[in-house]
This record gives C-alpha cells, sequence and structure tokens, in this order.
C-alpha cells in the first residue's frame, strides 16, 4: 500500500484501532504501584504510613494499590527505581539528576518534603576547623550529597577536592568505619551524623544549615507512569500530608508516631525530634507548594548541575551543565529538549486547595 488505505480496508482499520486504542489505554491505567524508600527522618514517615495503613487507606480510595518497600542501601534504591522495579523513589534533588534523569529516566518530583537545614554534616576527629580537612582522607557516599556539600564546605574555606581525598564508603558502613583509628573524617547525614558525633573527639566543622535550602528530599515518580496513573500520584500525596498532618502534632498521637519513626530510625523520641529540628520540614502542602515555586529552585539546580558536570554525573554526552534540562515552575534550567527532572507542585496544589 502506499500511503493511502483502500475503502475496502477502512472500516477493518477502524475497528482494529479502536480497540488497539481500548487495549492501550486500560494498559497504561494501572492498579498496582511500588515505591521505595531508605532510612532517613524526612523519609521515616514511609514505613510509618505503610504500617499504620495510611498509605494503603489513600490507595483503596482511588482504587488502587501501592506497596512501599524500605530498602537499606540507599543508593542501591535509586538504582533500583531507575532500572525500573519500583514505580517511586524517596531521593535528594541531586541523586534525582545525577542517576535517574542522567540514565534518560524521565522523572518527577510528586513531593517536595522538606530541605536539610543541619541533617548532613562534615565531621572531623579531634580537630574543630575545617580548614583542617587538609590533606585528610574524607570518607563519604561518593557522589551523593555528601560529596556535594563537601564541596560547598572546602569552597568555604579556599580549598578544593585536590586538597583532600575522597574515599567512597557505602552509608551502610560509616559508623563502623568511623570508629576505626585511619578514619578521622566524615561526611554524612542523619540518623548516621548523629551517631558519629555522639563518639568521643568528634566535631561538626560544617552542615547544611549554612547551605538553606540546596539539598532536599523528595519523593519521586516516573514521570510518564504519572501521567498515565494521575490516582498513583494523588494516592501518595494524600497519605504523605495525613501522616505530615500526625507527626507535627503536639498531641499524644502526633508523639507516639514520632516515637515510632524514631525507634524505627534506630533513635528515640528525643533523637527524632532533635533530626526534626535540623530539618525544615513542610508540613503543610502551601509551604512546599511556595518553595517549588519560587526561582530559588531553579537557581539551587544550577548549583547541583554544575558540580554534576564537573564530576562526571550527568552522561558521556554531556557537553556541560545544562545537558539535561530541569523543568521547575519559574523556567527551565539546561536544556529546554531533554527534560529529565521535573519539579511539579500540581498534585501538593490540589492538597493545599483541599481537592484531593
Amino acid at each position: 500500500m502506499t500511503g493511502r488505505y483502500s475503502r475496502i480496508l477502512l472500516p477493518f482499520l477502524f475497528i482494529f484501532c479502536s480497540v488497539f486504542s481500548s487495549i492501550s489505554a486500560s494498559a497504561a491505567e494501572r492498579q498496582k504501584f511500588s515505591v521505595c524508600w531508605s532510612i532517613y527522618v524526612g523519609w521515616m514517615p514511609w514505613g510509618f504510613g505503610a504500617e499504620q495503613d495510611i498509605v494503603k487507606k489513600w490507595a483503596d480510595k482511588y482504587g488502587i494499590q501501592i506497596d512501599v518497600v524500605q530498602i537499606n542501601d540507599y543508593i542501591e534504591s535509586i538504582n533500583q527505581y531507575t532500572a525500573g522495579k519500583y514505580d517511586g523513589c524517596s531521593m535528594t534533588n541531586m541523586d534525582a539528576l545525577t542517576i535517574p534523569a542522567a540514565g534518560n529516566v524521565d522523572s518527577t518530583a510528586l513531593i517536595v518534603g522538606d530541605f536539610s537545614n543541619g541533617n548532613d554534616g562534615v565531621v572531623l576527629k579531634n580537630q574543630k576547623d575545617l580548614k583542617a580537612i587538609k590533606g585528610q582522607k574524607v570518607n563519604l557516599v561518593e557522589l551523593s550529597v555528601s560529596h556535594y556539600l563537601l564541596a560547598r564546605a572546602l569552597d568555604s574555606v579556599g580549598l578544593a577536592e585536590k586538597d583532600i581525598q575522597v574515599v567512597n564508603t557505602s552509608d551502610a558502613d560509616l559508623v563502623a568505619a568511623f570508629n576505626t583509628k585511619d578514619v578521622t573524617a566524615v561526611v554524612t547525614w542523619n540518623p548516621l551524623l548523629s551517631e558519629i558525633l555522639a563518639m568521643p573527639n568528634t566535631n561538626s566543622v560544617f552542615d547544611s544549615a549554612k547551605i538553606p535550602g540546596e539539598i532536599i528530599d523528595l519523593m519521586v515518580v516516573n514521570t510518564k507512569t504519572l501521567q498515565e496513573n494521575p490516582k498513583f500520584g494523588k494516592a501518595l500525596v494524600g497519605a504523605w500530608y495525613e501522616m505530615m498532618g500526625l507527626m507535627s502534632a503536639n498531641s499524644e498521637a502526633g508523639r507516639a508516631a514520632r516515637t515510632a519513626m524514631g525507634k524505627a530510625s534506630g533513635t528515640d523520641l528525643a533523637g527524632y525530634d532533635a533530626q526534626l529540628a535540623s530539618t525544615k520540614m513542610f508540613y503543610l502542602p502551601a509551604e512546599a507548594v511556595a518553595f517549588t515555586n519560587s526561582a530559588q529552585l531553579k537557581t539551587t539546580m544550577q548549583y547541583v548541575a554544575e558540580f554534576s558536570f564537573n564530576h562526571g554525573l550527568l552522561g558521556e554526552g554531556a557537553a556541560d551543565a545544562t545537558f539535561i534540562g530541569v523543568e521547575t515552575p519559574s523556567g527551565i534550567y539546561g536544556n529546554s529538549k531533554n527534560v529529565q527532572l521535573r519539579f511539579d507542585p500540581t498534585f501538593m496544589q490540589l492538597a493545599a486547595d483541599g481537592k484531593l
């Protein structure tokens, strides 16, 4: 056939296309989803929400199922999401850019949960001055937000990465490593940071409170999955803000929720509340929407993209920091024809408007 369909075939093709479209539509509308998370103060609500059936309650409301799975290794959780094993994953803004987005997995920051305001830090043994880090080996999860924080810390005292030696260490091994005599400097996040700072002769010499709003904690979901299944987004966001309302309450139920989250992360209520104090949690959806809509977010993602490019994290084809497009409400940073990471406040706005 040469570019035109015969009249005899037209009815058949119409029926075939209609059936195919119906099959495609039903295939796109899924009922079962899964998200993964790892232990961090701002992500503990996911485990609590799963255990208390809060996620199930919201999934049931929209006629779907959502499995919530804890993965002990943070980077591995993102790798599994990127590989397509999960529909969503808790991660930071930088890791969202450098792992799924750099791997051509178009992803959306569905929930902007908080930003680190002291929850990530640089720790030295027997030294109180950041400048003393010069010449030391520094253990951290290489190419993670810890590495980004280290770069920002070094820059603040006129040092650069060439002045230290990075030692890649899994977050699961950092506390044990710092217990050894050979490890004298680490960069990590809570609850590991609190555990390390509780050891003798340790000093926090730089933390994320000095770069507020730059290390952002998210629930990231596959963009195509979200577009085809908005109920998935609505259920996750609805569950999240119910959990936020509960854990932020100065009530017996609120304290019980935070106690459970603290215990699950290896601490108690006082320890967990201390971690929350160094986290800017967006308990109200309107707060998260305002932060996401701010022009500062685009600037922050420029900082992150530049660091990521300088460390070879944007992929082999990246000619500069603008290789990957990052879409924010205030505009796109980078290549508008290669948008792979999107900050979309749509579903959080629905929560703010009481429309979930």
